[in-house]
């Protein structure tokens, strides 16, 4: 097996799958600027990926470039068969592994038997793990979940997986119910690590949730016992965030052109088919915390192209608004 998690140095960083929000526009642009140890697609329907006329829409989720590596497809499915097609796509296609998502709490998904209802149907995940396994050929198949449904089932739900001698294991340290609505349980992980170490100590364990800078993860690594960690809301506005310099701080005027960059390369790479607006929940994060932003966040709402953000974030500088007190 072309195992690539063992190859990585602890503790190592990943950027969280996160939909319309790492797609491989934003993801070239992190990789400029700090590329995470691992990268991760945003995730894909197995269902469609199995659909001769709807893969041919969802190949775009799939797209990522020689420099992204290693990046892992993640993909969500009920239904084995097509998960074990949808994996040996991703295979095809050059990813470094295959990741199952069983954790998402998004009622759409969940209907289809996917994502966080999983959990509820244990004998359902394994069938997926080895269809995937099936698919997937020699690349390591990993899972990213929660520590529960209703509530923490850490002593039942986690050794279903474990058991299956998965590559890697990301845990997001929340149940489903309690979505993403209180502190991630991280005192919770010892006992995590303990029970991977009981089962299967050659599974990667990732721990994810409340993330909130390099120097957190890192610290919550060794205080844990984890592997890695996964950071995901954070990346919002900062493609900074994975730089090996603790606490990098870009200055405004770097913030704003690489926001424009950002909306360049959306354009350019996703301009045809995806729709423009969802690059407006970006410039949220990007334009905060100075003196005009909220008139510069109303404006770039109103933008229709990359030209126009462009335009407005130049004038915006050349005027020096922001640095009137």
């Amino acid at each position: 097996m072309k195992n690539f998690w063992l190859k990585l140095d602890k503790p190592f960083f990943c950027l969280a799958p996160m939909a319309d929000v790492t797609d491989c526009a934003f993801r070239k642009l992190i990789t400029k600027y700090g590329k995470p140890d691992v990268l991760w697609t945003e995730f894909v329907a197995a269902d469609g990926l199995a659909h001769p006329v709807a893969r041919e829409k969802l190949l775009i989720d799939l797209k990522f470039e020689e420099g992204e590596h290693p990046i892992v497809a993640q993909i969500f499915g009920s239904k084995p068969e097509n998960i074990r097609e949808a994996a040996n796509l991703c295979r095809e296609l050059g990813f470094d592994g295959i990741d199952i998502n069983m954790g998402c709490p998004d009622r759409t998904i969940e209907k289809q038997g996917a994502g966080a209802a999983t959990m509820k149907n244990p004998e359902l995940a394994k069938e997926i793990i080895r269809a995937a396994k099936e698919g997937a050929g020699d690349l390591p198949v990993s899972i990213k979940t929660r520590i529960g449904y209703n509530k923490v089932e850490i002593e039942t739900w986690l050794p279903v997986l474990l058991n299956e001698d998965i590559a890697a294991l990301t845990v997001h340290l929340r149940t489903r119910k309690e979505m993403s609505d209180v502190p991630a349980h991280w005192e919770l992980m010892p006992e995590i690590v303990a029970l991977r170490d009981k089962i299967n100590p050659n599974i990667i364990l990732i721990g994810n949730g409340d993330v909130l800078d390099l120097d957190d993860a890192k610290k919550k690594c060794e205080e844990t016992g984890c592997d890695g960690a996964m950071l995901g809301r954070a990346i919002f506005g900062n493609p900074w965030l994975f730089k090996n310099l603790s606490q990098y701080a870009p200055s405004l005027q770097e913030k704003l052109t690489v926001m424009a960059e950002h909306t360049k390369l959306f354009e350019s790479m996703l301009g045809g088919v995806k729709n423009f607006a969802i690059m407006k929940k970006h410039y949220k994060a990007y334009v905060n915390g100075f003196d005009g932003a909220k008139e510069l966040r109303m404006e770039l709402m109103d933008a229709k192209n990359a030209d126009e953000v462009e335009k407005t974030v130049t004038n915006f500088l050349k005027n020096g608004n922001h640095l009137q007190n």
